[in-house]
């Protein structure tokens, strides 16, 4: 009778939300709850809410590349004015297959370019300001940075995607809302026109307030407009709707991650008035939990992504090379942010020759054959049983006899929802279960790491759900060992 109840409860919801409907009452990236729901109901259709077919394909990318290059290559600024001349960008030997083909080496499925950051320089020759590659030296004027990156990316198997900073420092138009958003429009026209399939666009929400007697504001819901009219299987992420930043620049995703979440980006007053009804923000370290979704009046599928520099600076600076992040490093970033269901984005600044200088791009050689040799040997015999579990329920897992395992990989089918809420993992050890790791979410991806231990079964335990978890992948490994090897091995991490 209750399931009855239920599945007319999600018809009922569908037509009333008017979101788009899935087969089997799931509702894509979307939910307005009605006022006639309970908070049990408003959590478990919470567990109905699914990713967008590109939202899906994002999440099983894990690992993609940002790309600052522009006029700070050349000042040694990381935050330009606006008033650069544009004969300083001049990269000698630029090679974008250089810097496809290393980082698709490294097992990164995507590049993110920064078509034009805050100082306006714009390295494409765009009809908008004469403040571009048009006007410097490099190909005697006839460059086009956005489209070698693209034509590399599509040499090398890569998704592309642009950043295109909307503070413009050089731009006259800045502070004249109306004239420049259709400025920006135009620009945003360009990129997503020329170039073929364009997978993300990446905004920040950077003002430039200081001194000015006019406050830009920008038009969010027409950018949104051009973007969907143009490229409309293209993510927005960060300022836009699909794609969430994870709240700090360190490489480092929440202990509970939830892709469902009541967030929107402040890109209206509507929204803004909602995050601050819920208290929750960016940085926020609940987004959904019970108490979060039962508040929530309409909840997204709004995922989260880590982006963090390979170096101290987003641009290159020669003064950083012996600062490029260790392996150690790379790799305790990896388990946090993809291993915490988030997908990475590692920023990889190239140099002023307009290559990836010789020590980052061996350290990305050094991390790709990481997680390769990590995952190539999978420990367990019977590893991608799906599992539709039921809270309190528990399965076991058969180790390779004499194998010595200190990581497990959990997944969820996130095309049916995000539904765990905790979970434990045990190990069978001297004729008893002790406990390896525990956890809270899992989502699309988790990963777990303990002290080296030479176990012969595991068990899995999802312990909290919000329906019938689907689990789609239980794994066990071994992580190499690393010099400086510092990361804590916690039941959390």
């Amino acid at each position: 009778m209750r399931k009855i109840f239920f599945t007319a409860l999600l018809l009922l919801l569908a037509a009333l939300s008017g979101c788009n409907q899935r087969t089997n009452s799931y509702f894509e990236k979307k939910l307005t709850f009605p006022d006639l729901l309970t908070s049990d109901q408003k959590v478990k259709l919470s567990a109905y809410v699914v990713p967008t077919q590109s939202q899906y394909e994002w999440h099983q990318m894990e690992l993609g590349a940002f790309i600052h290059f522009g006029m700070n290559t050349f000042t040694g600024k990381e935050w330009g004015d606006g008033t650069e001349d544009p004969a300083l960008f001049n990269p000698a030997d630029l090679d974008a297959d250089q810097w496809a083909s290393t980082l698709q080496r490294a097992g990164f499925k995507m590049i993110i370019l920064t078509a034009k950051h805050h100082d306006g320089f714009c390295l494409w020759p765009t009809r908008t300001t004469s403040h571009s590659v048009v006007s410097s030296p490099w190909r005697n004027g006839t460059g086009d940075v956005v489209k070698e990156v693209k034509d590399a990316c599509e040499r090398h198997n890569m998704k592309f995607g642009i950043y295109l900073s909307p503070w413009d420092r050089n731009a006259k138009s800045y502070g004249d809302s109306q004239q420049y958003n259709a400025m920006f429009a135009q620009q945003l026209t360009e990129l997503l026109t020329n170039y073929g399939e364009i997978h993300e666009v990446w905004f920040d929400g950077a003002h430039g307030d200081e001194h000015d007697s006019k406050v830009q504001k920008y038009d969010w819901l027409h950018f949104y407009q051009v973007i969907d009219s143009l490229q409309p299987k293209a993510l927005k992420a960060i300022m836009g709707n699909d794609i969430r930043w994870v709240g700090n620049e360190e490489g480092f995703g929440r202990e509970t991650e939830w892709s469902i979440t009541p967030l929107q980006p402040d890109i209206s007053d509507l929204f803004i008035n909602e995050n601050i009804r819920l208290g929750i923000s960016p940085t926020t370290e609940d987004l959904g939990s019970r108490r979060i979704i039962e508040e929530a009046r309409t909840i997204h599928w709004y995922p989260s992504e880590v982006d963090v520099s390979i170096r101290p600076g987003w641009f290159y600076h020669p003064e950083e090379d012996q600062q490029v992040k260790t392996l150690s490093q790379l790799v305790d970033i990896y388990f946090q942010s993809v291993g915490m269901n988030s997908v990475l984005l590692l920023n990889i600044p190239p140099d002023k020759r307009g290559r990836i200088y010789e020590t980052d791009a061996e350290r990305l050689r050094q991390f790709g054959d990481y997680i390769t040799q990590t995952f190539e040997n999978e420990k367990l015999t019977n590893a991608n049983m799906e599992w539709k579990a039921r809270t309190g329920e528990a399965r076991e897992f058969n180790v390779i006899p004499g194998e010595t395992i200190n990581m497990v990989m959990l997944q969820e089918d996130i095309r049916k929802g995000q539904r765990v809420e905790e979970f434990a993992v045990e190990g069978w050890l001297n004729d008893q279960w002790i406990e390896l790791a525990k956890g809270t979410t899992i989502g699309y991806k988790r990963l777990l790491r303990f002290d080296d231990v030479s176990v012969s079964k595991l068990r899995v335990i999802i312990s909290e759900t919000r329906d019938i978890a689907n689990i789609s992948k239980v794994g066990a490994y071994h992580a190499p060992h690393l010099d400086n090897d510092h990361h804590n091995h916690s039941s959390s991490k």
